[in-house]
């Protein structure tokens, strides 16, 4: 097992009809993502494998990436795309208080709703945020992952769009944010991009990525 989660960047094939039908259906590019990951990970093998990912697009090409403890692109659909590969280890080693950073992550903003007196006993409902809640969602999620925020811009993304019998309810409402921070504690953001924020994990939330912050 390595040190350090690795992170595999995979420019889609457009013409591939996996790529297209994963574009399609979050369900079904969760699963072919974890066919990178080791197998016979037992339960919550997702959460074993330490998987995350997040998709990238452009108005000309779609870049995924892809972050685990282990993972072995030659297990992808073939002509799936071109995938680099890159140990986090250097990054993670670069990471010190104070250091200004560029970030960009996909979220998915929720609460749990309140419930009456009546309802004593019973989980609450999901809610998704959005707008100036959202933001602050993030904020908050942020600072505890040792990050402090100078600029958050969020942009809309398409929502993952499970199929199955469980698709109703598994909808899942997505936005990326990007920006520039402040390391305010090294070990917690270590552990926040390791582990990822937040809900929608199978569903290409939760990634963190960082690079350094340029200087003018």
């Amino acid at each position: 097992m390595n040190d350090h989660p690795v992170l595999a960047r995979i420019r889609l094939n457009p013409h591939s009809r996996d790529v297209q039908r994963d574009l399609r259906d979050a369900t079904q590019m969760h699963r072919t993502i974890m066919r990178m990951a080791p197998h016979n990970l037992g339960d919550a093998p997702r959460r074993q494998a330490g998987l995350l990912y997040r998709l990238d697009e452009t108005d000309t090409s779609s870049t995924l990436l892809v972050q685990a403890a282990q993972l072995d692109p030659a297990r992808l659909p073939t002509g799936y795309g071109q995938t680099d590969i890159k140990s986090l280890g250097p990054m993670f080693t670069a990471l010190r208080k104070g250091l200004g950073v560029r970030y960009r992550i996909v979220l998915n903003p929720a609460k749990r709703e309140r419930l009456s007196l009546q309802e004593k006993g019973k989980r609450g409902r999901i809610v998704p945020l959005s707008g100036a809640d959202a933001d602050q969602w993030w904020l908050r999620r942020a600072a505890e992952a040792g990050l402090d925020l100078h600029v958050l811009t969020p942009t809309g993304t398409e929502p993952a769009r499970p199929r199955g019998q469980n698709a109703s309810r598994m909808r899942h409402s997505l936005l990326r944010y990007d920006g520039t921070a402040t390391v305010t504690d090294p070990d917690a953001l270590r552990d926040a991009v390791t582990h990822g924020i937040g809900r929608g994990k199978p569903y290409g939330a939760g990634l963190l990525s960082l690079a350094p912050a340029t200087t003018s």
